[in-house]
């Protein structure tokens, strides 16, 4: 791409920080900037420490970077992040977070007697739950999500979020509205937010955003998405059967379905992006049962003593504790490890087996469930990063491993500002 060709900005808020990264239209990252929530404020859910974590990471990103090359610009939250608002976008009380829990039984009975099963606003940290927490406060213009919040900085409108993050606040991704029951359990659906596709553009940049940061005046903020949609996005994974598993703490895998997926036993629900959905489930296997038995290096030393292509014929289900969600939904589900091989590297093995098996059951689930075959699986979290535990995995899932293009979930928001610049027609 020629010096004078165009960019955009993706940005991400995490729990502990933001990132931002500039990206041309071949979707190569060229400038990247990050800031800690800690370095701005003690408390995490204080939106002005938000802010300048955000305004930092930008800025960084900038200086790197010709200001004026800026196209289109999208922003992701976690999901169920929500405060209340003035129109001007004044916070009028301390924001709920993701995790959150809303313990007020009448709001949540309210809520199990009119949401559909299917409904992703069921649970104690539902958005919907926080709507109705919030929705008396004197003065409330919208109740929002922490996306949105944070792209209302840069348009100056407080009444606009994306289909993603609405998902959990009760909005039908079938349908794509609000719907009818909403007002049945007594919200006032009148402080909810418009909605837009995930990479749809929202709004121009604010005359006095763009002169705080320099950016062109015609600028477009484009709709954004959740921290995990976004993750998924910047992997490169984009048609129906792309898998990507993450092998962290826990084991989650995603996958690009044609067809939306709803499974409320399983907590499986789909988010729509584009034509496509994007359905996942998460297990209670994983890193934090290798952690149990191993430390990180003894991990390493044992894996490079690992014959991938054999198997030690063990049959494990590995669990830290009794309890699964997905892909057997079972909160009395007991650990399976046993026999322990006397042999630690066999031992491992055996893990890594089990939590292989795990994940191809899950894979297996989805397409049980309606997703399509799958056809690739990319990786992303620390076990990506173990060549034994590839391998078995490759061998269990049967499928190609493809590159990861990033593990910033801001590189998937700049996709997702990409595809608004495109269809704005400034890029």
């Amino acid at each position: 791409m020629s010096e004078e060709g165009g960019l955009v900005l993706g940005i991400d808020i995490g729990t502990s920080g933001a990132r931002a990264v500039a990206m041309d239209s071949a979707g190569e990252i060229v400038a990247s900037g990050a800031a800690k929530l800690a370095a701005f404020s003690p408390d995490h859910r204080d939106p002005l420490g938000w802010w300048k974590a955000v305004h930092a990471a930008l800025l960084e990103t900038l200086a790197a970077i010709d200001p004026a090359r800026v196209r289109a610009i999208s922003i992701d939250g976690t999901s169920g992040t929500m405060l209340p608002v003035t129109a001007d976008g004044a916070p009028l009380a301390t924001p709920l977070m993701y995790n959150d829990p809303v313990a007020d039984p009448a709001i949540l009975d309210r809520i199990t007697a009119q949401a559909p099963k299917e409904s992703a606003a069921h649970g104690t940290t539902s958005g919907l739950a926080k709507l109705l927490a919030f929705q008396a406060l004197p003065s409330v213009f919208r109740v929002i999500h922490q996306a949105d919040w944070l792209a209302g900085h840069f348009t100056g409108l407080y009444d606009i979020t994306d289909e993603n993050n609405a998902l959990k606040t009760g909005y039908d991704p079938l349908s794509r509205r609000w719907p009818d029951w909403l007002a049945r359990t007594g919200a006032r659906t009148e402080l909810l937010p418009d909605v837009l596709p995930a990479g749809a553009p929202a709004a121009t940049i604010s005359p006095a955003a763009a002169e705080a940061f320099g950016l062109p005046g015609d600028t477009v903020v484009v709709a954004g998405t959740t921290d995990g949609c976004a993750s998924f996005l910047a992997t490169g994974a984009d048609r129906p059967g792309d898998g990507v598993s993450a092998l962290g703490t826990t084991l989650t895998v995603k996958m690009l379905s044609d067809r939306p997926l709803f499974a409320p036993d399983y907590g499986l629900y789909s988010h729509r992006i584009g034509d496509m959905w994007l359905a996942g489930g998460a297990s209670n296997t994983g890193g934090a049962v290798l952690a149990a038995h191993f430390s990180a290096e003894r991990i390493a030393e044992l894996s490079a003593a690992i014959d991938p292509n054999t198997e030690t014929g063990l049959d494990f289900y590995p669990l830290t504790k009794p309890g699964e969600r997905f892909p057997i939904a079972d909160p009395e589900l007991m650990p399976r490890m046993t026999p322990r091989p006397a042999d630690d590297g066999e031992f491992l093995k055996a893990i890594f087996e089990g939590i292989a098996g795990v994940e191809a059951l899950a894979y297996e689930r989805l397409v049980s469930l309606g997703s399509p075959p799958l056809r690739s699986v990319r990786t992303v979290g620390g076990g990506a990063r173990n060549p034994a535990w590839t391998a078995i995995r490759a061998r269990s899932l049967g499928v190609p491993f493809l590159p990861t293009q990033s593990e910033e979930a801001a590189a998937g928001t700049a996709w997702l500002a990409l595809s608004g610049a495109r269809k704005a027609g400034v890029l």
